[in-house]
């Protein structure tokens, strides 16, 4: 009684036994069960043997074993032919390591190892190897027709051949049997895919069926070897001199016979001889050679091993010959009667049995496909799937020696059986009869078949549901119960490419190829997810390590190549497209994938690298934090901020799209992510690549000074901050604004980062708008590090501004050679390989006062500057980052003019705060000097605002029509008392000017003359 729950157990699974995917289970129930709607019940769960072991061995052992592993044997010899399984074996048996340790790191629904890969390596490699699986999956079902077709006619009925063969010779005879497996195959697909169209359940009442098949005829196999030890079968085998005769055109192995007392001739001698008599005119060869018959199954015991340990690999077209044998051949004859010898098919060589081999270990992922139909996956998947692989390995290794060992040389290497009666070579092994092998084939065959046509719609239905590949999305739908109709449709017509290439042989390396490089993804998603040490990964299985993934990769990828290098190729440029196709166009998926682990990982690893010091200058570009404003409704008030952020990223640099919100964190959260979702809306309607970041405080003040001290990262932070000039700051409403500008320009001064202020916002070019002609005017008046000059080339890269013309108009005082500045500046610009006129501009000292106030920046460093290419090699080569700062020294590209204070001389203070009084002044006027001087004090605004007026009016009369005018700004007040002139003299320079742009340099070199 302990033993009968056990026994109904095993027959409760044997009948419910299925070779399908619980897709299709499913799809099998909702179709056959219409009170399921109304009463669900619980279908019977199973366990390792009968859900992944069985379905397992069933996908691997199939055609290649029955077909052409005997042929595989022959023309690749013991040796090699162990090596190339060995090889395959490992593959597989590495992967499935690898796949273990994934399908029990957590649940695997419906899709299998489409399912496992895109969500540890992401959607867009999830994608791409999901359709080469598909793809693989698809050319094995072309495959098993294929088989299935040789087997019906070329074993079982060759009458029914359309297209005769008989008495055809080379490519004729060879189109004719290709035509017929086109015809039959379409025939035999066009009626599988009805089957599953009708119903999968047909498949799966099949299922056990087609497994017993598989089983039998190996044991049959097993049992034949055995057999040969004691009592081999007769199959003899007929040769002239060493040549292998084909055996349907003659009855005995003989020239002549003694009939009585007289000597007759045999269908052999009418074959090769003009007539029957005795003094006929025959073949050369078949006149200087015997005929002999030889044992094509001499027995395990007959040491034939030793004969069939080395390669033999034939060119097409040629006569199979048995080694060791003595003919008679004249080298310059020509061969005739070639339809009367076994000739080989195809040209053999090692990679190409690699190729047809590797189609017979793949179906490793029976188990994993059906993860939801077991009652501990777990458990089961590991279990099952490696158990199965050493079972098949096995039996793989040990046909291999058996084969080998058994029959003769020439019989193996005969593909059809063309010597032994036109029986399957294997079949002539197997006890009690062949045809145990022959019908076991055709229905292992047939089954596999339709499993090919059930599984890979399954497969394309998940990949068209997650919808990651926009064109497949068609492909998700299908008939009310979900079974997937398109997915049929587009199987069915692939399939039927294959069907049409109508080799075996040809097909089988298409397969290995998608295989292959689903098995090489299946290794790599396991070894990330080990190296990258994920806290999700924590895998039932453990007995993996990510050098056995490496290792079950790199074999992957070599066997690729080895099977043939151009399907490889091609196999990676279709998942290539894929991948690029998902990427630029498939939707947004977040699945916690390896690589997104390996995004993290490499940001970490190069943020940590850059924070070893600052950029070279040959590296330098403008890493730019954009200061926002938004309106009560959370909304930018000037988009075109990013509009032109986005023409400036050329130098594609970072970006962050900064916003202040102004309140408390716990109060204004909300609107902040509102803004932060404008932000990042805005920004990819403008296509600026970078972040958005939206601080909240209790004054707007202090959340511009948190985004301008907190923007960045490490070593990725900004060294430009871009705002927008405040439109109507004179308003007493508008005040705020006014005075967070001017603290914007003392900090980024302080933090000696570069600042850009954009006058007339609202007249800036869109993206989609393109300037025809003009000009971008650049009025360089003291030097800022090359940022001045460093702007328009990148806005010259993008189309907005690309047929603009860049000018550069240079300030020269009185007492400067204005030619000799004109054509230093000429060489200035040739040495930094830009393009654009030049113009020297003279003016009094006192027009551009406004900016000799900064010690730092004064005029005579422009001078030198241009003065530098006259500078020794040695002076040249001693190159620095910094114009100013404590620790500055001279720099070829801006050396400190011997009349210019150093940089030691000034102290922090002045050179932080940089003032807005005149420093001559303060000193010689102590009127200037003392706050209550008032009266003196307006005398020299008044004075300021003239020099405005008069550097307004020339650049007004060069610059009016240009399309962007460039210009250097003046450093910021030291005190609050003159704000508001600062604003007013920027607003009278800028007068008249449709499109403005402030520059003030960061304090370092951005451009260099050097490569």
């Amino acid at each position: 009684m302990d033993t009968s729950p056990m026994v109904s157990s095993l027959l409760s699974s044997l009948a419910n036994y299925s070779n399908l995917t619980q897709g299709s289970k499913e799809h099998e129930e909702a179709e056959n069960n219409e009170e399921a709607r109304k009463k669900t019940v619980q279908a019977p769960r199973m366990g390792t043997l009968m859900g992944v072991y069985l379905p397992c061995m069933q996908n691997i052992l199939g055609v290649i074993l029955f077909l052409r592993m005997t042929w595989l044997v022959g023309a690749g010899g013991v040796l090699g032919t162990f090596i190339i399984v060995f090889m395959c074996c490992s593959t597989t048996m590495l992967t499935a390591i690898s796949m273990s340790a994934i399908a029990t790191n957590g649940v695997v629904p419906a899709g299998g190892s489409y399912y496992m890969i895109s969500r540890s390596l992401g959607p867009e490699f999830g994608g791409a190897v999901g359709i080469c699986f598909y793809l693989g999956t698809t050319f094995a079902g072309a495959m098993y027709i294929l088989g299935c077709i040789e087997i019906l006619l070329i074993y079982i009925v060759p009458a029914a051949a359309i297209f005769k063969m008989e008495g055809l010779e080379g490519a004729e005879a060879e189109a004719a049997l290709l035509n017929n497996m086109r015809v039959y195959g379409t025939i035999v697909l066009s009626f599988m895919a009805l089957v599953v169209f009708v119903g999968v359940k047909y498949v799966n009442k099949l299922a056990l069926v087609f497994l017993a098949c598989v089983i039998l005829s190996i044991l049959a196999v097993y049992a034949g070897v055995i057999k040969t030890s004691f009592d081999p079968p007769f199959f003899p085998v007929c040769l002239l001199g060493n040549r292998t005769l084909v055996s349907k055109g003659f009855d005995i192995c003989a020239k002549t016979i003694e009939q009585g007392n007289a000597t007759v001739t045999t269908k052999l001698w009418r074959a090769f001889c003009d007539s029957e008599f005795l003094n006929a005119t025959c073949d050369e060869y078949f006149t200087n050679n015997n005929v002999t018959q030889i044992q094509g199954i001499p027995g395990i015991t007959s040491g034939i091993l030793a004969e069939n340990l080395f390669s033999t690999f034939m060119e097409k077209n040629s006569i199979l010959e048995k080694r060791g044998v003595p003919a008679v051949l004249d080298p310059e004859a020509t061969v005739t009667n070639t339809n009367r010898y076994v000739m080989a098919d195809i040209t053999s060589f090692f990679t190409l049995l690699v190729g047809i081999y590797f189609p017979s270990v793949t179906g490793i992922m029976a188990g994993s496909n059906r993860s939801g139909d077991l009652q501990d996956a777990q458990k089961s998947i590991p279990v099952g799937t490696i158990l199965a692989i050493t079972t098949t390995s096995f039996i793989y290794m040990s046909s291999v020696i058996l084969f080998g060992a058994c029959v003769d040389g020439v019989v193996l290497r005969d593909k059809f059986g063309e010597g032994v009666n036109g029986n399957l070579v294997i079949g002539t092994l197997a006890w009690p009869s062949p045809w145990v092998i022959v019908f076991g084939s055709f229905f292992s065959t047939c089954g596999a078949g339709l499993q090919s046509l059930t599984g890979a719609p399954r497969l394309l239905q998940a990949i068209a549901r997650d919808s990651i590949i926009p064109f497949l999305r068609v492909f998700g739908h299908g008939k009310a119960n979900g079974e997937p109709t398109w997915a049929l449709l587009l199987t069915a017509c692939i399939c039927e490419t294959g069907i049409l290439i109508a080799s075996l042989d040809a097909v089988a390396p298409i397969l290995s190829m998608f295989f292959l490089m689903c098995y090489m993804f299946v290794n790599l998603a396991c070894a990330l997810q080990t190296l990258l040490r994920t806290p999700n990964w924590r895998p039932r299985f453990k007995f993996y390590h990510w050098a056995l993934s490496l290792l079950g990769m790199s074999l992957c990828l070599t066997l690729m190549f080895l099977c043939s290098w151009y399907y490889a190729i091609v196999a990676m440029v279709i998942a290539s497209c894929i991948y690029k196709y998902i990427e630029f166009c498939g939707a947004e998926k977040e699945w916690g994938d390896g690589i997104r682990g390996i995004s993290l990982s490499a940001a970490r690893y190069a943020l940590m690298r850059l924070e070893e010091g600052p950029p070279h200058t040959k590296n330098w570009r403008p890493q730019i934090l954009v200061l926002m404003s938004l309106d009560g409704e959370q909304s930018v008030e000037q988009p075109r901020l990013l509009s032109l952020t986005s023409q400036l990223k050329a130098g594609k640099g970072l970006t962050i799209v900064g916003a202040c919100v102004e309140g408390t964190y716990l109060n204004n959260q909300p609107q902040a992510q509102k803004a932060d979702q404008v932000c990042m809306k805005l920004m990819e309607v403008e296509k600026v690549k970078g972040f958005s970041q939206v601080v909240i405080s209790s004054n707007l003040r202090d959340a511009t000074s948190h985004l301008i001290q907190a923007g960045g990262l490490g070593g990725l932070r900004h060294n430009t901050v871009l705002v927008s000039f405040p439109k109507n700051w004179k308003q007493a409403e508008e005040h705020h604004r006014c005075r967070n500008f001017i603290e914007v320009v003392r900090e980024t001064t302080a933090a000696h980062l570069a600042l850009l202020v954009t006058k007339n916002i609202s007249a800036y070019p869109s993206n989609g708008e393109r300037f025809t002609e003009g000009h971008i005017d650049v009025w360089w008046i003291v030097h800022d590090g090359g940022l001045l000059m460093l702007l328009p080339f990148l806005l010259r890269q993008h189309k907005v501004w690309r047929k603009c013309k860049i000018r550069i108009f240079t300030v020269a005082q009185m007492d400067d050679n204005s030619i000799q500045m004109k054509k230093d500046l000429m060489t200035f610009l040739y040495h930094l390989r830009f393009d654009a006129e030049v113009e020297v501009v003279e003016m009094h000292d006192s027009d551009i006062s406004a900016y000799t106030y900064e010690k730092t920046l004064v005029m005579e460093q422009r001078s030198q500057i241009l003065k530098e290419m006259h500078l020794t090699k040695n002076e040249r080569e001693r190159e620095v980052q910094l114009i100013q700062g404590k620790n500055a020294t001279p720099t070829p590209t801006s050396p400190t003019s011997p009349t210019a204070p150093t940089p030691a001389a000034v102290t922090p203070g002045e050179e932080v705060q940089m003032t807005w009084t005149d420093e001559t002044e303060k000193t010689n006027n102590p009127a200037v000097a003392n706050p209550e001087s008032v009266k003196d004090m307006n005398q020299s605004n008044v004075r300021r605002m003239h020099h405005a007026q008069e550097l307004n009016g020339v650049i007004v009369k060069k610059s009016k029509e240009a399309k962007l005018v460039l210009l250097n700004m003046p450093g910021p007040p030291k005190n609050r008392n003159g704000e508001e002139n600062y604003m007013e003299f920027l607003e009278v320079l800028t007068e008249g000017l449709n499109r403005v742009l402030l520059v003030r340099g960061g304090g370092r070199e951005v451009i260099t003359i050097y490569s």
